[in-house]
């Protein structure tokens, strides 16, 4: 009899686990869906999760990439937010009009995101930018500072601080120097080693290297297999000076209308150093800097770092 009540007690104790583990809630992130959407004659494609009634952040990724570098992001935020992440146009897998008839500048590239959000029906959001996405976002938030409620700051550069003088005079040439030299020169920086070597490995030490996927890469020379696809990027070179003559103009915004800003830096970053981190600090105080133990690609190397940074802060902030 006591035997048997002690297998009774056993049993009742097993079931009474696995009703507890059958009754667990565990916080899985909502799918990430791959959609495209037509604006003006093109398909722009854009990943997307997260409940439409939340905030919505919005991921602008820089060059060589696309979307595809905040895979691994888009779902540590996707239960707390809405996320968007598009592929800039002749990026990814968004349309890639050819450029002997269509010129790439950054104020074309803005103007589609800026109706692909339009088209999305999302009036205000959260601003992630990173490399390239600086300058489409930049212009994206000065036709209407106010659908900012946040910004989010990644190796995304608005103050020369950030440049080296070597830097600067790179952008410089490549807009102002016409020769076939320098379009041979801009054209070979678009090869499949500079994007390995001076890209994603430029910054990070031999022993990191199993750090950063050679998937985020891989990915991008895909889309960079044709002389068509790599010309975009030398157009998009050649129009990056004019952001460096921008810079007066985004900081005279960002001091006038003080967005709430979190900045996280790949401190490592050798192209994009940290002192234009620092820099942001002049004209916005009040930001919340982080410095990463990251490259220029922080987001892929320190995923789960910027992913709890972005969290605490949009929470500290209430935005939610």
């Amino acid at each position: 009899m006591k035997k048997l009540l002690i297998i009774t007690q056993v049993l009742l104790v097993i079931v009474g686990c696995n009703n507890d583990i059958s009754n667990k809630e565990y916080f899985l992130p909502p799918p990430t869906t791959y959609n495209y959407k037509e604006i003006n004659g093109v398909k722009l494609f854009y990943r997307e999760a997260g409940d439409l009634n939340k905030p919505t952040i919005v991921l602008l990724h820089g060059y060589p990439s696309s979307s595809h570098s905040y895979r691994n992001l888009i779902p540590m935020l996707a239960n707390n937010y809405h996320i968007i992440a598009p592929d800039n146009l002749g990026s990814g897998y968004s349309d890639h009009p050819n450029p002997d008839t269509t010129k790439y500048t950054f104020d074309l590239l803005a103007a589609y995101t800026e109706d692909l959000l339009e088209t999305l029906n999302i009036d205000d959001y959260i601003m992630y930018i990173q490399d390239f996405g600086a300058p489409v976002g930049y212009r994206m938030m000065m036709k209407n500072p106010k659908r900012i409620k946040a910004l989010i700051v990644q190796n995304a550069n608005a103050y020369l601080d950030g440049l080296t003088p070597k830097r600067q005079e790179f952008f410089k040439n490549a807009q102002q120097d016409t020769s076939q030299k320098e379009l041979d020169f801009l054209y070979s920086i678009t090869s499949k080693d500079v994007i390995i070597n001076k890209q994603y490995l430029f910054d990070i030490a031999p022993e990191n290297y199993k750090i950063q996927s050679p998937d985020a890469w891989t990915h991008d020379l895909s889309f960079l297999e044709s002389e068509s696809d790599r010309n975009i990027q030398v157009q998009l070179f050649q129009d990056y000076y004019t952001n460096l003559l921008s810079y007066p103009t985004w900081q005279k915004m960002l001091k006038e209308t003080q967005p709430k800003t979190l900045i996280v830096w790949g401190a490592k970053d050798l192209k994009f150093n940290a002192n234009g981190a620092k820099a942001y600090l002049r004209d916005l105080p009040n930001a919340e800097l982080h410095l990463l133990d990251a490259g220029h690609f922080a987001a892929e190397e320190k995923t789960r770092e910027v992913a709890e940074l972005i969290l605490k802060f949009l929470e500290k902030n209430k935005i939610k």
